[in-house]
């Protein structure tokens, strides 16, 4: 049977633009469908632009600690007007290179929606089909807001936060994941009074404990008024602002409300039930260790598959679906000990298992490490870095490493390339360190703080 194109991609994010570049470059021929901007969450509403704000927004303590080395600092308030433009620039010029860097080896690109007939038939939102000998959905995730929460169609999602064009005075952030927390460190180094509601117990779930309950204590100490335990139970327009209850009792008024209580797989509406795909919970597609659905021609990659969702997660899912079926190469992507990074201020990095989840595995030692690094010290900042590793006491492999502090994102990189190769606790302790450094600290813990 002949078809209009080798591959279709549905999703024009890092898992999509990396699979349909990659496949065209084979000789393939590619067509690949974006409903909103090329580059997808990461690039345009996500990672990319969190990061710059993050930059932004560490300057205020950045310059409070400058005076007090001497510096002679004088501080103002941050001017959203102008950065934002210019972080609305920077997207552009990232959008045009994907597009470039697709379009190059002569992928062709429709900028409009598209759903599936059937196992080989894309239907674009302008009414025309095209047939495809494979599908590859990389649709991504969208933010949920609980739709029962009277007043809900006030508040806004992470998505909206970098089209806003002012800056508020205040602002409310709901949720208690590292997309909520990371708003909330954002908005109060930007200046804004900054409160966080979570219905939890404690934010980050599914994170280390020790870390959950100090980076919580961080925040606070900067200034973030954060609340666990507490839901918003109903938001009203009053007083030029947004009105909420609590379900503490507080009520209060508000510039802009938040919400960053999760994200839900990209699925709906695409046509794949129609067409025999399976989807698990949430609307997530199910799929094999090669990323392919129960219906042979139809993939997929990306957080839609709610796997391990992290952007390189998905550009590695992407060139293994093209080793797979356009190289004859089968390749499996390993999601175990993937590192990553929480971008609060400070920091938290993480790879492999939590203190918790390596416990119910097998017996361990717990190496922890909490203390005032140099640089807060030296003027009196009571801020605490914290530095966690997790041994088998079976192998005397790191099983998982935590690392709370500014630049932990950029120090688990490193701690991870050990942990992927199955260093052990010995490895670390032969290893010399750098001095004078915080990060030294993962080599000198010599006792344990603690078995389980």
């Amino acid at each position: 049977m002949s078809f209009d194109y080798d591959l279709f991609v549905i999703g024009g994010g890092s898992g999509g633009v990396r699979a349909g570049r990659v496949a065209a470059e084979t000789g393939a021929k590619v067509a690949l469908a974006e409903e909103y901007r090329m580059g997808g969450t990461c690039v345009i509403r996500g990672c990319v632009p969190k990061k710059l704000m993050v930059f932004a927004s560490g300057y205020s303590e950045r310059m409070d600690e400058a005076a007090k080395y001497g510096w002679d600092v004088t501080g103002g308030e941050f001017d959203w007007q102008k950065f934002w433009p210019h972080m609305r620039s920077e997207l552009d010029r990232l959008e045009g290179i994907y597009r470039t860097n697709l379009g190059r080896p002569g992928t062709t690109i429709y900028d409009q929606r598209a759903t599936i007939v059937d196992p080989h038939t894309v239907q674009l939102a302008d009414g025309s089909r095209h047939t495809t000998k494979h599908i590859l959905v990389a649709t991504g995730g969208t933010p949920f807001k609980p739709a029962e929460t009277p007043g809900i169609e006030l508040a806004g999602t992470s998505n909206d936060v970098f089209l806003m064009e002012e800056l508020p005075k205040s602002i409310l952030i709901v949720g208690g994941g590292y997309i909520a927390c990371e708003f909330a460190c954002i908005f109060n180094g930007l200046g804004v009074a900054t409160t966080q509601y979570y219905r939890g117990a404690q934010v980050l779930r599914g994170f280390d404990e020790e870390a959950r309950g100090h980076i919580a204590e961080l925040m606070q100490g900067r200034g973030v008024n954060l609340h666990v335990g507490t839901d918003v139970m109903a938001m009203e327009q009053r007083d030029g602002g947004i009105w909420v209850k609590a379900s503490n009792g507080d009520q209060a008024v508000y510039d802009k409300v938040i919400y960053a209580t999760g994200r839900t797989p990209n699925t709906q509406g695409l046509g794949l039930e129609e067409a025999g795909v399976k989807l698990g919970r949430g609307g997530k597609i199910l799929v094999d260790d090669y990323s392919q659905t129960n219906i042979p021609s139809i993939f997929a990659v990306g957080d839609v598959t709610d796997r391990v969702n992290l952007t390189p997660v998905a550009i590695r899912e992407g060139a293994a679906f093209v080793e797979t079926v356009f190289k004859g190469n089968p390749t499996k992507v390993d999601h175990s000990n993937v590192a990553s990074a929480i971008f609060t201020q400070p920091e938290y990095g993480a790879v492999g298992l939590t203190e918790e989840q390596a416990a119910e595995q097998e017996e361990i030692e717990v190496y922890c490490a909490a203390f005032r690094p140099m640089q807060n010290a030296f003027i009196g900042k009571e801020e605490r870095v914290l530095f966690k590793l997790i041994v088998s006491k079976a192998n005397r492999k790191i099983l998982g490493a935590h690392i709370i502090a500014d630049g932990a994102g950029e120090l688990i990189q490193m701690v991870g390339v050990a942990v992927k190769m199955g260093a052990t606790k010995e490895d670390f302790d032969a290893t010399v360190a750098v001095h004078p450094t915080m990060s030294e600290e993962v080599v000198l813990m010599k006792t344990p703080t603690r078995t389980a």
